[in-house]
């Protein structure tokens, strides 16, 4: 006879009803991710210099954006002087009274900008470049791209004119017709010095210009080369090809 002695039948039950508590919570507790959930991102840094933002977090912020080179125009191999560069955002936006080109806010989903120096066409290549061409990009979450012009618009009408290196640059907008969404002109003139830095008693100017493209803004500045005027129809041909580039990349 076996000198094993059977378990009572309330203790057997017990033990039964205790492994079933067990399992049922190991069920309850599992950490996989149900088959709809989405994984957690993480907002995009900015490259924007800006002002102190006013506009509230956009609720789909965290979109992760990219603007590739293929999205910055580039000019033609006549007036090409060197390849196209990346450049700071900080240092591609114009300043005049104070920070008008940099308020994009938090409503900024990525920016980057590049530089185009370029030439005269029929120009030979020893000639110093005519000028240069920063081009900027925003993207912008919501309604961000139209109210950064908005701001704009506003800033400038503050700004008619301020001291550059001892030189008055007033300051003139005007709406661009035909660019984009909307889009508008800027020219500034100043005083022309020549090298040494005396008066000549003539005036220079340069223009920046301002296009909205959807939810994209792109802003390019034209500096003239060594502080001599910029080139109006250079500027007028780039802005009318980074807006078709622009729009080329986001369809």
């Amino acid at each position: 006879m076996s000198r094993h002695t059977p378990l009572p039948v309330t203790r057997t039950r017990r033990a039964l009803a205790l492994l079933g508590t067990i399992a049922l919570t190991a069920a309850c507790t599992t950490t996989e991710d149900p088959p709809d959930s989405a994984p957690a991102t993480t907002a995009p840094a900015t490259a924007s210099a800006s002002t102190p933002p006013t506009d509230p977090p956009s609720p789909s912020a965290s979109t992760r954006v990219t603007i590739p080179t293929s999205a910055f125009v580039e000019l033609p191999a006549e007036l090409r002087k060197s390849p196209r560069r990346t450049t700071p955002v900080e240092e591609a936006l114009p300043k005049l009274c104070g920070n008008e080109f940099g308020t994009g806010g938090r409503q900024v989903t990525a920016s980057a900008a590049m530089t185009v120096t370029y030439q005269k066409a029929g120009e030979p290549s020893s000639n110093v470049p005519q000028g240069m061409i920063h081009q900027t990009i925003f993207t912008f979450d919501g309604d961000g791209a139209s109210g950064y012009l908005g701001r704009l618009r506003t800033a400038l009408r503050a700004c008619p004119s301020y001291d550059q290196s001892g030189n008055r640059v007033t300051v003139k907008s005007q709406a661009l017709p035909g660019v984009g969404d909307e889009a508008l002109l800027l020219t500034r003139t100043w005083p022309e010095t020549s090298l040494n830095g005396e008066r000549t008693g003539g005036t220079a100017s340069s223009q920046t210009a301002v296009a909205r493209v959807d939810s994209t803004v792109t802003v390019f500045d034209d500096q003239g080369w060594e502080g001599a005027s910029g080139n109006p129809a250079i500027l007028d041909r780039v802005v009318r090809d980074g807006v078709r580039v622009i729009d080329a990349w986001q369809r």
